[in-house]
């Protein structure tokens, strides 16, 4: 019998550790702009709310408080616009990333059943096809896939690699076409709070889903607004059914956020104005290093919203990283998120203040 990694593909970033080496002989040391970690300090509130609810011996619950949900419940009326939502209609869970890994095998998909993301798109929505043994379909135009055998559709607005946002109009006809072929279309938001030239809107706003939320769930993280990826807090809200669905199945998983991590998210959720200093933070990191991309012959496609530039100097994307690991800054290769990223590289702005600024004289 195969081993369940042998349905996996290789894992990307080992391929950068050899211009991860280079870059870090520079003299003045790395730049890594390459995984889009937070760097900032985790905001006061948020830690005390935490240290607070550090005495908890019981076993967490896998939906999450009441006062978790209420909190989700009211950030998703208060910022998305959405409505009508009651907590059956929520779902925390372990970060983001585990549920796209894992959400198709969750769902009971598997042989015959269908995947399908943009084709330019965060690894981890084709290892769960895999994982599930599900097929796996990359679309330019979702509504072009077959939806024979079709049984979840991703969508990702703002776009991890490319920062690139849905319109309102785009999202409306998307959710109609899966509605009418009978898909479940879940909605990566995950960088909604960061739209830079664009305003993100989220599937859940009733001008796209009609108020009605069948059909469709958003998955939403507080790794990057509130810099906790280390927490591994995140949350799905959308269809009622769907997510019933996943809480028995989580519940038979043992797949609980940690008490005091609970108690975080409600601080983070319950709080904006330690959102918008972030998003200060990384406005200023994103000028500062698109001027100098732009200064050193880079084109920047989309990028609108998100951590990310998505640059290219219309070369292989691994010239590129070549290129810039001699100069001490360590960005990801495109072809990392699908083939048609092999001229482009993305630069993450998650790195501190000091440097950023090496990587701009650096560049300049």
């Amino acid at each position: 019998m195969s081993a369940f990694s042998d349905r996996l593909p290789a894992f990307p970033w080992d391929k950068l550790e050899p211009y991860k080496a280079t870059a870090a002989a520079h003299p003045d040391g790395i730049v890594d702009l390459s995984v889009g970690t937070p760097v900032d300090p985790v905001p006061e509130l948020i830690q005390k709310a935490l240290t607070a609810a550090a005495d908890s011996p019981g076993y967490p619950t896998v939906w999450g408080t009441p006062e978790l949900r209420d909190a989700i419940t009211g950030w998703c009326a208060r910022r998305l616009g959405a409505r009508g939502l009651t907590h059956r209609n929520v779902l925390p869970i372990v970060g983001s990333k585990e549920l796209v890994a894992w959400l198709p095998t969750q769902l009971g998909l598997g042989p015959g059943d269908k995947v399908a993301y943009p084709r330019l798109a965060y690894p981890t929505y084709e290892v769960g096809a895999r994982l599930a043994r599900a097929e796996h379909v990359a679309y330019d135009d979702p509504t072009d896939v077959d939806p024979t055998n079709l049984r979840l559709l991703w969508l990702n607005s703002p776009s991890n690699p490319t920062g690139r946002v849905l319109s309102k109009d785009e999202l409306i006809r998307v959710v109609t076409w899966a509605r009418a072929h009978g898909v479940l279309l879940v909605s990566d938001e995950c960088y909604l709070e960061l739209g830079w030239e664009a305003e993100p809107t989220s599937v859940l706003h009733p001008d796209v889903c009609g108020g009605s939320h069948e059909g469709i769930v958003a998955v939403h993280s507080l790794s990057k607004r509130s810099n906790l990826a280390g927490y591994r807090a995140a949350f799905l809200a959308g269809d009622a059914e769907v997510l019933g669905d996943l809480l028995l199945i989580r519940k038979h998983g043992g797949m609980m956020t940690s008490a005091p991590t609970q108690a975080a998210a409600v601080a983070a959720l319950g709080d904006d104005t330690h959102v918008q200093e972030q998003r200060a933070r990384y406005a200023a990191r994103r000028t500062a290093l698109r001027e100098a991309l732009l200064g050193h012959g880079f084109r920047i496609e989309h990028s609108e919203a998100s951590l990310y530039l998505w640059a290219t100097r219309d070369e292989s994307c691994w010239d590129t990283v070549d290129r810039l690991a001699s100069l001490g800054i360590l960005v990801a290769p495109g072809d990392f998120y699908g083939e048609a990223g092999r001229n482009f590289v993305r630069v993450a702005m998650t790195a501190t203040d000091e440097r950023v600024a090496a990587a701009v004289s650096r560049l300049r």
